[in-house]
């Protein structure tokens, strides 16, 4: 349990940091261009889930946060898998999805700030680091089911 415990840990911290920065730094300018025409740091408030599902749903996203991040805990602890990627892969899902939480619970709303985009073409949802670790962590996690592994 230790290993799942350092991830959620490293997750909320750099989750946090980053998004104190980005409401210090980023709220009250245009962004900053990384790499022209592909990608940024934007402030954006996301009333929202993913890809701005569920707009001002606030507390039914509470409660579905709280039930799956209970749920992988529960998980974690009875079952104790002894896969290390499932592991990872549940701490992962656990630290992007309170991140999240605590930006829904505080704010009433997630702060995104990650922009990636081709040229005006086409720019993919901002996003934030709890997005990336639910998204890492949720690839993983199939990566598990199809080799069996839970």
């Amino acid at each position: 349990m230790v290993l799942e415990v350092v991830v959620i840990i490293l997750g909320l911290l750099l989750d946090r940091i980053s998004k104190l920065w980005a409401l210090a730094g980023l709220k009250s300018n245009s962004g900053i261009v990384i790499i022209k025409d592909f990608f940024g740091f934007e402030y954006l408030e996301n009333r929202g889930a993913a890809f701005g599902i569920l707009q001002n749903k606030l507390w039914l996203l509470v409660i579905i946060t709280i039930f799956v991040a209970s749920g992988m805990v529960y998980y974690l602890i009875k079952y104790k898998p002894t896969s290390k990627l499932l592991r990872i892969a549940m701490a992962m899902i656990v630290a992007g999805a309170i991140g999240n939480l605590i930006d829904r619970v505080y704010y009433n709303f997630v702060v995104d700030f990650i922009l990636v985009h081709y040229k005006n073409v086409y720019y993919f949802p901002t996003f934030n680091v709890a997005d990336i670790f639910v998204s890492v962590g949720t690839f993983f996690l199939i990566i598990c089911i199809l080799k069996d592994e839970i």
